[in-house]
């Protein structure tokens, strides 16, 4: 249950992220509307993760990985930006970060 708040907690956190570029520095109503009730969403969700037993570097480490990698996808296919090898290369790097966290938690039983 927990990392099922925290894969929606991410799902929020991207769209609220995405809709801060739409909301176009908070001159269009609606997607400053999504970016407000977003965030709130991803941090009520992230601590209710926490709440049921997530260690707080693994589930933050999850959920800043995935939201890097998510978000530039997003950005690339939505909203015309461009995505470099040295980019892809950095997100793997974070990823490999995070499952070096997760591997760790897990050999000491802190997961």
């Amino acid at each position: 249950m927990a990392y099922l708040l925290l894969a929606i907690a991410i799902l929020c956190e991207v769209v609220a992220t995405v809709s801060l570029k739409l909301s176009e520095g908070f001159t269009r109503l609606v997607p400053s509307i999504v970016v407000v009730v977003g965030y709130l969403a991803t941090f009520a969700l992230l601590s209710q993760a926490l709440a049921r037993g997530l260690g707080v570097s693994v589930a933050y480490g999850v959920w800043a990985a995935a939201g890097v990698a998510l978000v530039a996808i997003a950005g690339t296919l939505f909203l015309g930006e461009s995505l470099t090898w040295i980019q892809v290369g950095g997100i793997a790097l974070v990823i490999a970060g995070v499952l070096a966290l997760e591997l760790g938690a897990r050999n000491t039983g802190a997961a």
